[in-house]
């Protein structure tokens, strides 16, 4: 019955929850453990639905030809760049805000259009902060790519949530189902941190930028060992 439990829908959940008080002989009555089931079971089904709904994002490339990915695209150089127009829509200007080429398109490939809506989502909810850290990006000596390295921290936040690390963060975070929206907050706080971790460790150049990603992953990991974890940015 418990087994079950953990697959099913939301609407499910309270007949899950007396199944199992049902079969473990608890009185129907007590609330306070038939609350902490209910909340338990939508978190743990929550969770799984999250990662699915994540998954999905990621799966959709970005369409040039998708008008929606466009205008996301547009709001996100306007968010960033508010004094200084797009000349066209392919132009070296991206290099501007951290992309390779002058072409974001290709840039989304590996974390398809989850990548831009993590990029969008930062820079429209803390939208100082994301100004304040592309001008940091843009250090002489320190500098890196600042939507590169966005779409490669898109990429941690999946595999965090992927392999099951983000349980406790979400779990502390929502007594109940999690959303898309604290998917993006943790995104958010890992683009903030890594920023500061980047200025910390003072690296050599870019060359070396997998060695410190990989070093500021294990910090992360860390984190989220502690059972009393909750990792946000506080707006």
């Amino acid at each position: 019955v418990l087994r079950n439990a953990v697959h099913v829908e939301e609407a499910e959940v309270e007949k899950c929850v007396r199944d199992v008080m049902k079969e473990k002989k608890i009185e129907q009555k007590d609330t306070g453990f038939k609350t902490n089931l209910h909340i338990s079971l939508l978190q743990i089904s929550g969770y799984k639905k999250l990662y699915l709904n994540v998954e999905n994002l990621r799966k959709v490339p970005y369409d040039s030809d998708n008008e929606e990915h466009e205008e996301q695209l547009i709001e996100l150089w306007n968010l960033l760049m508010p004094h200084e127009s797009l000349k066209a829509r392919i132009t070296k200007q991206w290099c501007d805000i951290g992309f390779q080429g002058d072409d974001p398109k290709t840039d989304f490939r590996g974390m398809g259009l989850l990548g831009l809506v993590n990029l969008v989502y930062f820079s429209k909810h803390y939208t100082n902060e994301a100004r304040q850290i592309l001008s940091h990006s843009n250090h002489p000596k320190l500098g890196y790519s600042y939507a590169i390295v966005g779409i490669n921290l898109t990429e941690m936040a999946y595999s965090l949530l992927k392999n099951g690390a983000l349980k406790s963060h979400l779990y502390n975070m929502v007594s109940g189902l999690p959303q898309m929206e604290h998917f993006h907050q943790f995104y958010c706080y890992l683009v903030y941190e890594f920023d500061k971790f980047w200025f910390e460790e003072e690296p050599e150049s870019i060359m070396h930028f997998n060695q410190y990603r990989e070093k500021f992953h294990e910090k992360i990991k860390g984190l989220l060992l502690d059972c009393d974890v909750i990792l946000t940015l506080q707006n």
